[in-house]
């Protein structure tokens, strides 16, 4: 899929205005996205953005590839469909929390089931925006909302827990602000064999402004987040003085040097092991009790679903007794009609 030119991030950008609000996490999404596609060096005609509805799925518009804007919920199942009929393409899904996981849940998860060769950005801002401000399927316990003036009173869904329950094999996470390790992670979801799922957690800053003040104060963030490498120690805050160490069947916060813990105690990022047993307790930790944890957390190589297909497929022809539509239509019982 390689080829000789050197694309630069601005021969990805359309002449389409960007009409998302001024201080929307989604600009920082984009420019991650057109480094990505530049880094990747696909020819452009070789890449699929597909969306179906919400801010995020305005995506299509303002790349130079090919592009598909679908109806509510069923960019996976349209990505689905391109990938497996055309499997040489480099097949971008954008969506949101509420397009993806709410209309769209169905689909989310059998294309994750499925692994189909797909990179899925999943832009979770824990609101409906596009439509105006109504609580999502991420949406905060208790959140206000416009249809939720009490507060919702539905527990949010983990779109990592998700992924790894429909035994996926790629998951990732970064926060709007930080392009540069966006564009790490697509970079490497692209280059995955296999569904990888990526979920931005990204700032509304209309209906739902601060989500995620809590992670990037930069007064604390340190200690908040937590930025994870395969095969390097689970390590974060001020100086790396903070590791995440097994304690029983849980993972712990400790600090280095105290109670008699060492950097030895600390667990090494095991991304590519196929048991998700840590990586399902990673995707959800969760600020007060753990840092969040952000980077490609689980990426193991499996199967896809063309590929099978395409294998299934040469096999059921090379033992075929029928290669032609005459012979088909002139199979088993035939009869003329004068």
């Amino acid at each position: 899929m390689e080829n000789n030119l050197q694309y630069q991030p601005l021969d990805f950008k359309s002449n389409q205005e960007v009409r998302w609000c001024p201080g929307c996490g989604d600009h920082g999404f984009l420019n991650a996205l057109y480094k990505a596609m530049a880094l990747l060096n696909i020819p452009r005609e070789n890449h699929v953005v597909v969306s179906g509805i919400g801010c995020s799925s305005r995506t299509p518009y303002y790349v130079s590839t090919y592009a598909f804007h679908g109806i509510h919920g069923r960019a996976a199942a349209i990505s689905s469909g391109i990938k497996t009929a055309n499997p040489k393409l480099c097949v971008w899904t954008v969506t949101g929390d509420g397009d993806a996981l709410a209309i769209g849940g169905n689909h989310f998860i059998h294309l994750v089931r499925r692994n189909l060769d797909i990179n899925l950005i999943l832009l979770n801002n824990q609101i409906y925006g596009l439509t105006k401000g109504q609580y999502s399927p991420t949406s905060r316990e208790g959140q206000v909302t416009k249809t939720s003036p009490y507060g919702t009173i539905e527990p949010p869904f983990s779109p990592g827990e998700l992924v790894l329950g429909s035994h996926g094999k790629f998951f990732a996470r970064a926060l709007d602000t930080n392009v540069k390790l966006q564009t790490e992670i697509f970079v490497e979801s692209a280059q995955f064999k296999g569904a990888a799922v990526v979920e931005i957690l990204q700032n509304c800053v209309i209906f739902n402004d601060g989500a995620y003040d809590i992670l990037t104060d930069k007064d604390y963030r340190d200690d908040r987040q937590i930025f994870l490498k395969h095969g390097e120690k689970m390590l974060f805050g001020k100086d790396n003085s903070k590791g995440i160490v097994l304690d029983g069947f849980q993972l712990k916060v400790v600090t280095i040097g105290e109670d008699g813990y060492t950097l030895d105690d600390v667990l090494t990022h095991d991304a590519k092991t196929e048991n998700p047993f840590i990586h399902m307790m990673l995707v959800g930790m969760n600020y007060p009790t753990h840092p969040v944890a952000f980077g490609v957390i689980r990426s193991v190589e499996s199967s896809t679903y063309e590929a099978k297909l395409e294998q299934q497929i040469a096999e059921v022809s090379a033992n075929s007794k029928i290669h032609t539509l005459d012979e088909l239509m002139n199979s088993g019982d035939t009869w003329m009609v004068e």
